[in-house]
């Protein structure tokens, strides 16, 4: 697909320097129209929404936060931590949001696996589906936050032979 000329001004502010020092793309040389489409399809195959992965992210953050930079057992099998940072991080797209830099850690214990993330992603997860460039240092691939958050699908219907997770 054609990339408009405000996704490729967004690409720019996403090159390392200009908000980040190491920006969101990685060596992803794809056009940020294409890195979009390609997770949303997997999005898709996932039977889940931006939406839906992000409400899951906050739902963490926010329960983490009570232990002020400790882990704290949420549930029956996860560990979240949230170290908060002084400042704020604009968002690439142009939203003019302004997001507090925050890390969030959760550990499923059930699956032996965590995941890392921060206040930013969620707001690009959520407003954008963008979950940044592969190969980018931050990038959060949507099927592994799927499966270490177990966020349930929406619709029940076989997964494909490849689905990671072999549910």
């Amino acid at each position: 697909m054609k990339q408009s000329p405000e996704l490729a001004k967004i690409q720019e502010q996403m090159k390392p320097g200009v908000i980040t020092s190491c920006g969101f793309l990685g060596p992803d040389r794809r056009n940020l129209i294409d890195i979009l489409i390609d997770d949303d399809a997997a999005v898709q195959r996932l039977n889940t929404t931006h939406g839906k992965i992000a409400a899951k992210m906050k739902y963490f953050r926010d329960l983490g936060i009570e232990g002020l930079g400790m882990f704290e057992k949420v549930d029956d099998h996860f560990e979240v931590k949230v170290e908060s940072m002084r400042g704020k991080l604009p968002s690439p797209f142009n939203d003019q949001e302004m997001v507090e830099k925050q890390n969030t850690t959760v550990v499923n214990k059930k699956l032996e696996m965590e995941i890392t993330y921060t206040d930013l992603q969620i707001h690009m997860i959520e407003r954008h589906g963008f979950y940044q460039g592969k190969g980018s240092l931050f990038r959060i691939d949507p099927e592994h936050l799927v499966k270490v958050l177990e966020i349930v699908p929406d619709i029940e219907k076989p997964l494909p032979d490849y689905y990671p997770s072999g549910r």
